[in-house]
């Protein structure tokens, strides 16, 4: 199997260079961070998942048993700790044993009595989403400039970069910016899957383990965004296989139950606790505009919401606009928007942001090639600088949050 051969151009080097600004505002905001109780709750619950059951009978972690609540934001919040406590373990076997510091050769068993032997804390449990929300950026940038070109890619980039509501949960532990990660991927895996079914079998297999494990980790991470992931997955991979739309439910039914077994092991294979996955209500939902209309109005999101009706009106209204390209992420982005879930406290609306700025790209970078270039290269220049603006102007704000 010869790996792909990557060649990083201009376009690569400046979709670098907006993710690591995007990287320096997450920095930046975390720098005036202070250590909060949802913290030491993922750390503490997530350190337990990875070196010890729980000294509660009859529960998975001290959190309880997570009914509803995803296991993967606990799991990477607690890993960096985990392997810092056995870093210095490791280090403290290499000094002579009058010199050790741990005698007993073993350090507290939560994160808040070892507060003071784990350095950098804050860091260790922030820095891991953050580096998930830079991976969901540059595969938007790649999905987007390979359907739109480089135009559409780097706006919709942009639009990422400097979106204070994905700033406000990349700068914390939480399950959303992994649902958010695992549903965008989950869901242009499949139309990988798709395509490549047009052609030989032998090029199905890398891309049915990505579909998979996409499936596990968003399962992982938020039940209801892999039922909307899998149910998206369905219909893309019915529509576009065309010919060989007789081996979808296969596929689809073999990535399941692969990613119930992932599910079962984020769970350290414990049928006790994995038990609530099927009766603790994750994906139970409803509809609510209410999201919505704070998204709207909010001053911080206004030139967004100015990019997406702008959009919204040229797709309506061009007809070149309205291909599978463009409809698909308007069409995921508008179903996920209304949603609201009901047993957890979760924000479905910051799933459906990269779906739309994928749509916002591809429509600009349509009219980008029109008549009135011009109008519109002014027009996504001035909404990307303005944004950049009003959220730079947020960081603060978003530090002391």
């Amino acid at each position: 199997m010869r790996w792909p051969q990557f060649h990083i151009g201009r376009p690569q080097r400046a979709a670098g260079a907006l993710l690591l600004v995007f990287l320096l505002e997450c920095c930046w905001i975390i720098s005036r961070q202070q250590l909060s109780p949802q913290d030491y709750r993922f750390a503490r619950c997530g350190r337990e998942m990875w070196e010890r059951p729980s000294p509660l009978a009859g529960y998975f972690t001290t959190c309880g048993n997570l009914n509803g609540d995803g296991t993967f934001a606990y799991r990477l919040a607690g890993l960096p700790l985990t392997v810092e406590r056995l870093l210095l373990l490791a280090g403290d076997h290499l000094r002579a044993p009058e010199n050790r510091r741990f005698a007993s050769g073993s350090l507290n068993g939560s994160t808040w009595e070892a507060r003071h032997e784990l350095d950098g804390v804050l860091w260790l449990l922030h820095l891991p989403f953050v580096l998930f929300a830079m991976w969901l950026g540059a595969g938007l940038w790649w999905v987007a400039r390979r359907l739109f070109g480089n135009e559409g890619g780097f706006f919709a980039l942009g639009l990422y970069t400097f979106c204070p509501t994905v700033l406000e949960h990349a700068v914390t532990p939480n399950n959303e910016v992994l649902a958010m990660w695992g549903l965008y991927g989950l869901t242009y895996t499949a139309v990988g899957v798709a395509h490549a079914m047009q052609g030989p079998r032998r090029k199905w297999r890398p891309r049915l383990v990505l579909l998979t494990l996409a499936l596990g980790f968003t399962a992982a991470a938020h039940l209801l965004a892999a039922f909307l992931g899998f149910a998206a997955a369905l219909v893309l991979m019915l529509y576009l296989a065309e010919r060989r739309r007789s081996y979808v439910l296969q596929i689809l039914i073999f990535s399941a139950l692969g990613a119930l077994f992932m599910l079962f092991g984020f769970f350290s294979f414990r049928p006790a606790a994995f038990a609530y996955v099927f009766t603790g209500g994750g994906a139970r939902f409803w509809f609510s505009s209410e999201s919505v209309r704070r998204f709207v109005t909010d001053i911080g999101n206004a030139p967004i919401v100015i990019a997406l009706a702008v959009s919204l009106l040229l797709w309506l209204a061009v007809r070149r606009s309205r291909y599978v390209g463009n409809t698909v992420p308007l069409i995921v982005g508008l179903s996920l928007l209304p949603i609201v879930t009901t047993q957890v406290i979760s924000y479905p609306l910051l799933w459906a942001l990269p779906f739309l700025f994928t749509f916002a790209g591809g429509v600009f970078a349509d009219a980008l090639e029109t008549r009135q270039r011009k109008l519109f290269l002014l027009l996504s220049g001035s909404i990307l600088i303005t944004q950049a603006t009003v959220c730079l102007a947020a960081i603060p704000i978003l530090g002391r949050s």
